[in-house]
């Protein structure tokens, strides 16, 4: 089943050894001690809230592209979300936005914070993708392939930039100028430093590097180290989604590499409501809150009237894929890519709400607003 499938400035990192050491090697000084990340959640209250993308732009790029970036839009989705139950979003950025527009990308930020701020929603923002096309182009996107889910995903960064020194200098202004923008800022819930960054996108094989995962290895733990050295108010994340967490022993290398740089601990997990439970249960030995950043698959049995009660019994924030249906279309299951759809499926894959803002499922909204106490 398909999955969303280097330089330490002004130094450089000794390359290809990142494999071969301990993961835990990688682990910072700056790291938050256990007692301030379980007291920063404390006073967090229950994180309950969706992956959000405008329904009108395809991937990250459109979202926050001048010509596409639609600030209505977003409040009055934002709207929904919280007039629904939920307190969290969590927002993936690019760093092609940077590089192409800087300012105005840092302009559309505040704005996008604001907007969230005045629904009482905190995002939760992604810095780096490892999912879907490794050759993303800043500009015009292209339209969504019908029947087909994320047809139009992007990494960050893309294939290209992953080993491109003169382009690392980019990459930490990035990381260093967005975290900083926001570093005092208890509008922000946090950084999640990069999305799944060993998925080895396979949909992409064509055009994917055979050697992204020894890149990624590189590039990882500056990434964290970029974003700790401007010392923000909020937590550093980055979630882990296959293997075995539980024993340091038994962790592929990236995976030791989140767990050991991580404030909070987050994970995906789109499996049934009984295997949720179970991957909760690796992470806690750490001590640390948790949060799960991605879960629900309705046709794979992760739905929210599964998943959430087991979350809100754990004390484990969830933010469950897709808010409004719309151009990422997401409804569609991951094997649309072996078989586009001819129609949208009775049960969608993912997403909460209509186009117009309904759910669409009244129960699934019943259970959050039960589960939150009915925040609005």
């Amino acid at each position: 089943m398909y999955r969303r499938t280097v330089l330490k400035l002004p130094l450089l990192v000794a390359a290809g050894t990142v494999l071969a050491h301990s993961a835990r090697a990688f682990a910072e000084p700056g790291r938050w001690s256990a007692d301030r990340a379980n007291r920063w959640y404390q006073a967090q209250g229950w994180l309950v809230g969706a992956n959000y993308i405008t329904s009108n732009a395809i991937n990250q790029l459109e979202m926050f592209q001048p010509d596409t970036y639609d600030p209505r839009r977003i409040d009055t989705e934002l709207g929904w979300a919280r007039s629904h139950g939920l307190n969290s979003v969590r927002v993936f950025l690019h760093d092609q936005l940077w590089a192409a527009d800087r300012k105005g990308f840092q302009q559309r930020l505040a704005q996008f914070v604001a907007i969230s701020a005045r629904h009482r929603i905190k995002p939760l923002f992604v810095l780096f993708d490892s999912c879907w096309d490794p050759l993303p182009r800043a500009g015009r996107q292209r339209a969504p392939r019908p029947g087909v889910h994320n047809s139009g995903w992007v990494q960050s960064p893309g294939a290209e930039r992953l080993d491109d020194r003169r382009y690392m200098r980019v990459l930490y202004e990035y990381v260093t100028g967005v975290v900083a923008q926001f570093r005092n800022d208890d509008r922000v819930l946090g950084w999640d430093v990069w999305n799944e960054p060993d998925n080895p996108a396979r949909v992409y094989r064509d055009v994917e590097r055979t050697d992204k995962t020894e890149r990624v290895a590189e590039l990882l733990p500056q990434v964290f180290r970029w974003a700790r050295s401007v010392e923000p108010r909020q937590p550093l994340t980055s979630a882990v989604w296959q293997g075995q967490w539980a024993d340091p022993a038994r962790r592929s290398a990236i995976s030791g590499m989140q767990l050991d740089n991580s404030d909070v601990i987050s994970f995906h997990c789109y499996d049934e409501p009984a295997a949720f439970e179970n991957r909760i249960g690796e992470l806690t030995t750490l001590g640390r809150p948790i949060l799960c950043t991605e879960y629900m698959a309705r046709t794979q049995g992760s739905t929210i009237d599964g998943v959430l009660p087991i979350a809100k019994q754990h004390n484990v924030g969830a933010l469950n894929w897709g808010l409004v249906a719309g151009k990422t279309q997401t409804y569609f299951p991951w094997d649309s890519w072996d078989h586009p759809y001819t129609s949208v499926p009775n049960v969608w894959f993912h997403d909460l709400l209509r186009p117009d803002g309904r759910p669409f499922a009244d129960n699934e909204i019943q259970t959050i607003r039960r589960l939150t106490g009915g925040q609005t």
